[in-house]
């Protein structure tokens, strides 16, 4: 499974060798397990593991409520009533599909950041990361289509914001727009569409998320130092590498275990606290809420939606060139694709040797900018689309797009890393020396 030398699986008894040469599922697991795993991995490797659990937990509760949803705008509200009041552990089971949607977004933010800071994107995992990102897109259309099923005003009027959005697009946004609809207008086709493929959609994460790991365990796993494990024997991989079980699963299963003692205290004594107090009440085509707010995963990129008004110049700019068929209202949607289109495109857009930030010093302030940046947008996307919150977000939205476009093209450039180590083996000993007040052996020079 990876290129990393190491033992493989061999059957011992009659019964597992007959089944290795028809099925070999048990060799699989155990490569799986045992496979070599750099063993300087920090905390921030966690995340994995908690992603995976969430995404089994979505759909094992998903595929109960959908036991007893009704996808009909007359009925839908009320079943969702129905399932908090009238179904055993109805309350618990939605709750906690509705809370696992966050922390599904806080897992895959971190895990985002973590492979942007450490360098996971580089060459060889380029594939790893464009599917990770295929994953994430997957997600945001999964968890939108989920929040209009309860069918309250904020899933109403959510879907009649974001459906209109393609409604933008030259010459082509009304047949799709009419598509995504099934009708003029927000209506019962939109709400079947939309529970259909947010069944669906969960799936498609999942085969995605097996494709994720196996890109992931062929090339295998970066670390901290972004220095890759030595392949050209097995005694010196050995000296860089842990077994992933157990060293790793425990370490994993008890970060977990932290993780969702926090989850399930959420999910008793505040389950609606992240929710927004609208979508507790029917949806009505004829009152529209005081201010239309996505849920907090999606408002980093609505933020950058609303960005762009006809009072910026490169909007101004966009529309006379191509003779008004870019306007703000399209430019806002290319933005907001687009901001997530730059980030697929940073194992490209980096011109940097080094693969882990740990040892770029410009890096990481310009980095730590755009995590700022990112709850910057975060806050002004729940804002109301009024001044001085539009300037805000037109500031933070051109930095985002600046760090990708700019920054990270000329640090690869401009930037003198610091020393790396030349193994991961040094690395861990200079820790471990470091920890028990031991000499740490000197770093190799950078490359």
């Amino acid at each position: 499974m990876s290129g990393i030398p190491h033992d493989h699986y061999e059957p011992t008894t009659q019964g597992e060798k007959w089944l290795h040469r028809r099925l070999p599922i048990v060799g699989l697991m155990y490569d799986t397990l045992m496979i070599p795993t750099p063993k300087n991995l920090n905390w921030m490797w966690i995340w994995g593991i908690v992603l995976t659990f969430v995404l089994v937990l979505q759909i094992i509760t998903g595929i109960v409520l959908a036991m007893h949803y009704t996808p009909h705008v007359d009925h839908a509200f009320a079943s969702v009533e129905h399932i908090m009041r009238n179904v055993n552990s109805g309350a618990m089971l939605r709750y906690l599909h509705m809370n696992g949607a966050s922390l599904f977004f806080v897992a895959v933010y971190a895990h985002i950041f973590r492979g942007l800071y450490y360098g996971s994107y580089k060459a060889p995992r380029e594939v790893t990361w464009i599917i990770g990102m295929l994953i994430y897109l997957l997600m945001m259309g999964t968890a939108f289509m989920g929040y209009v099923l309860p069918w309250g005003q904020m899933s109403f009027w959510g879907a009649t914001v974001i459906t209109g959005l393609f409604g933008a697009i030259p010459f082509i946004g009304d047949t799709i727009l009419a598509w995504l609809q099934g009708g003029p207008a927000v209506d019962n086709a939109l709400l079947n569409r939309f529970f259909s493929l947010h069944y669906l959609m969960p799936f498609m994460i999942l085969g995605l998320v097996i494709v994720h790991i196996w890109a992931f365990h062929t090339t295998g796993n970066n670390n901290p130092t972004g220095v890759e494990v030595r392949r050209t024997s097995k005694e010196e991989a050995e000296k860089d590498t842990l077994p992933f079980w157990p060293y790793f699963v425990i370490k994993d299963l008890f970060a977990l275990a932290i993780i969702l003692a926090v989850f399930f205290a959420v999910v008793g004594f505040m389950p609606n606290y992240l929710g927004h107090p609208d979508n507790y009440v029917e949806a009505n085509a004829l009152v529209t809420p005081a201010h239309i707010v996505p849920e907090w995963y999606f408002l980093p990129f609505y933020a950058i939606l609303r960005a762009f008004t006809d009072e910026v110049w490169i909007v101004q700019i966009a529309s006379f060139v191509t003779g008004g068929i870019i306007d703000a209202k399209f430019f806002g949607v290319l933005a907001m694709f687009g901001a997530i289109a730059v980030m697929a495109l940073a194992p490209w857009l980096d011109t940097s040797s080094v693969r882990s930030g740990r040892y770029r010093p410009m890096f990481k302030w310009w980095f730590a900018l755009l995590v700022v940046d990112f709850f910057v947008l975060m806050w002004v996307g729940a804002r109301p689309a009024e001044e001085p919150y539009n300037t805000i977000s037109l500031i933070a939205s051109t930095y985002w797009f600046a760090f990708f476009l700019v920054i990270l093209p000329l640090l690869g450039v401009i930037e003198k890393p610091l020393p790396q180590p030349a193994t991961i083996e040094e690395d861990f000993a200079s820790k471990k020396g470091a920890s028990s007040g031991g000499a740490a052996p000197a770093a190799a020079p950078a490359e």
